[in-house]
């Protein structure tokens, strides 16, 4: 477990490291431009509304409606995502594909209100790669909205596991 975070922690990382390298030339051409639009929206997520209780509430839901699934997927090797039996082998392009279909059907009908993290490094790693990146006119890392991208997925993964438990 301790690896897959820093795995997950670093990738988040390295991921906005990589947006600020693509995104470079943007930045220093938008450098003198008073117009410019902050960058943290290529970083992180930010909420359509700013509404701590529906906010939290979307990402909490959004969260139980990936691992759950994911951890159901996992008894029925037949999705090509758990353990396949009499190996010590995981997954297949079939198991894959069906997570990246419900990763996209979560953004597609949760992802307006709070941006849909998800997942607590996907937001906050690159939130804080954000800050200490010099980006001109990056404008702010919107701190006060930091915590629900976290919060909402830790309490949504731990209502997926109890209710996967109580289930199984």
């Amino acid at each position: 477990m301790p690896y897959y975070l820093l795995g997950q922690m670093a990738g988040a990382i390295l991921g906005a490291v990589l947006t600020w390298l693509v995104y470079f030339a943007q930045f220093r051409a938008n450098a003198d431009d008073d117009r410019a639009l902050p960058t943290l929206g290529i970083f992180s997520t930010a909420p359509e509304i700013r509404n701590p209780v529906a906010n939290l509430i979307t990402e909490i839901i959004a969260t139980v409606g990936l691992v759950l699934p994911i951890l159901f997927f996992g008894k029925n090797p037949g999705t090509g995502i758990g353990r396949i039996p009499g190996t010590t082998a995981y997954g297949s392009g079939i198991g894959i594909l069906i997570v990246a279909l419900l990763v996209v059907g979560i953004g597609l009908s949760l992802g307006g209100p709070s941006g849909y993290a998800i997942n607590p490094a996907r937001d906050l790693l690159p939130r804080i790669t954000h800050a200490l990146l010099p980006i001109p006119n990056k404008g702010t890392s919107d701190w006060g909205y930091a915590w629900t991208p976290v919060v909402g997925p830790l309490i949504g993964g731990a209502l997926s596991a109890l209710v996967y438990k109580a289930a199984f």
